[in-house]
């Protein structure tokens, strides 16, 4: 222990080891969900697999996440990026015809020039030459970004053709699982419970159990079906079936593995990217594709360590995150390594906001994070009870995983970090428009990156309308250009 204190610096951080090894459990079951998530989004591409991509997403998010901890003594963790997993398969793949060598490998470049941009200084010129109102504006952003996720997790909001969103079934025995978590989460914070997520996680997961809510080898379709009514999935057939007529679910038993022979399939994908340089270098396209994937991730990485930093009290009196520069080092190592591995870019998680507000303040968080991802390769059956619920709105479609256990996690750091919002000067209206619009466009297009774009173009654009030209950093301007020629690239591909 006296080792890990003085490692960690636990006592000059405020923290102690059982509150950091709770911080990292928190942490872990609020991301989890990236773990079934990542694999299924990118084992639609040819080549990649399941199981493969599984132990891929396990491993890369263990080593980033241990490495983090180790090295730059953050409570931040990473795994595979929401967002850029999805770039990674409709853009790159079905889009553009990429296979997925030269997918991997234009995220494997992508990470050596985020990893040549860490170690000089052009990483602690481009977050110096960003207002302080902006910085901000970022946080409080992520805030409503995570909240909207843990809503939609939850199934308390979902897509509407008419309105894009609405209310979702409250009717819904897994949205009400949901609902439960937010109301005893909020409760227990208010009455100053320091253990509210922790305990709210666990408590949600026994209840979805008890009431055969979860189960890891079920489907509940949630259309043409009425209340009451459920559908089990056991191979390709679908039983139906209503509460009148059945009894309780039984707890799920710890059956073999579902991941089959996933070690021989991460086999077939491990290094596969070194094969893709020639296919992906053969077009002008590739540079494109190369700034798309470095733009998301630095920025999306920058975006969260802000956010982070703030909450944790981190920020020294430059304005950065106390060992950011290793921290985007370990964000660049994180992504080749996953390249490699076989999975889409790694970035930091802006859930590690669970773990923060759980009292995590160092990298002993980080490291616990990493090895439960390590270990996660050998529970997948049981974890399946905490990072979500597949549910079909198509028998005939593609499923969508709810995480009603942790969506309150999401829910709780959101309307705490959106607190940011009181340091932000509202009488500046060149911080007040590109604030305003950073968060409303993180929010609407689900992109942090997006957001923070839109509101770094608008910043100089604000500055120059009021005759302030000069009292912009010229690192802004660049800035501005480029997410300019960004959106360009991003609107002709």
């Amino acid at each position: 222990m006296a080792f890990l204190e003085k490692y960690f610096k636990l006592d000059e951080r405020g923290s102690k080891v059982s509150t950091e090894l709770i911080a990292g459990l928190t942490t872990f079951l609020a991301m989890a969900y990236i773990l079934p998530v990542n694999a299924g989004m990118l084992s639609k591409v040819d080549g990649l697999t399941f199981g493969g991509v599984f132990i891929a997403t396990a491993l890369a998010a263990g080593l980033a996440s241990i490495v983090m901890g180790l090295l730059a003594n953050l409570p931040v963790a990473l795994a595979p990026g929401m967002g850029l997993n999805a770039f990674f398969t409709y853009t790159l793949v079905f889009q553009m015809g990429l296979s997925a060598e030269a997918a991997l490998a234009a995220v494997l470049v992508s990470g050596i020039l985020f990893f040549i941009i860490s170690v000089t200084g052009l990483r602690k010129l481009v977050i110096a030459s960003i207002p302080g109102g902006l910085k901000f504006a970022v946080g409080a952003g992520i805030g409503f970004f995570i909240t909207f996720i843990g809503l939609k997790n939850a199934g308390i909001i979902v897509a509407n053709g008419a309105t894009f969103v609405a209310l979702g079934n409250l009717a819904h025995p897994t949205v009400l699982l949901g609902v439960f978590g937010i109301l005893l989460v909020f409760v227990l914070h208010a009455k100053g419970n320091r253990f509210a997520l922790i305990i709210s996680i666990f408590a949600t997961a026994i209840l979805g159990l008890v009431l055969g809510v979860i189960f890891p080898d079920a489907l509940m379709v949630t259309s043409n079906f009425q209340l009451g009514d459920w559908a089990t999935y056991n191979g390709s057939v679908f039983t139906t079936f209503t509460n009148e007529s059945a009894e309780f679910f039984s707890m799920p038993k710890y059956v073999s593995s579902p991941l089959g022979d996933a070690f021989g399939e991460f086999g077939s994908i491990f290094g596969i990217a070194f094969k893709g340089f020639g296919e992906l270098f053969s077009t002008w396209s590739a540079l494109g594709i190369i700034f798309a994937l470095l733009f998301v991730d630095f920025f999306d990485t920058a975006g969260t360590l802000m956010a982070v930093g703030n909450q944790a009290g981190l920020i020294n009196d430059e304005g950065e995150i106390v060992g950011s520069e290793k921290a985007l080092l370990v964000d660049s190592i994180g992504t080749m390594s996953g390249a490699i591995l076989g999975t889409s870019n790694v970035t930091s998680y802006i859930e590690s906001a669970t773990g923060i507000e759980q009292g995590g303040r160092t990298g002993l968080t980080s490291v616990v994070v990493g090895l439960l991802f390590v270990l996660s390769i050998l529970i997948f059956p049981l974890l399946s009870v905490v990072t979500g619920v597949q549910v079909s709105t198509d028998i005939f479609g593609d499923g969508v995983f709810y995480s009603p256990v942790t969506a309150m996690a999401l829910v709780l750091v959101g309307a705490l970090m959106v607190g940011q919002l009181k340091e932000i000067d509202w009488k500046d209206m060149a911080i007040v428009i590109p604030a305003f619009l950073t968060i409303i466009f993180m929010l609407l297009t689900f992109s942090i990156a997006t957001g923070i774009a839109v509101g770094f173009i608008f910043y100089p654009i604000v500055k120059l309308a009021q005759g302030k030209a000069k009292e912009v950093n010229i690192v802004m301007y660049v800035l501005s250009i480029l997410f300019v020629l960004y959106f360009i690239v991003g609107a002709t591909q």
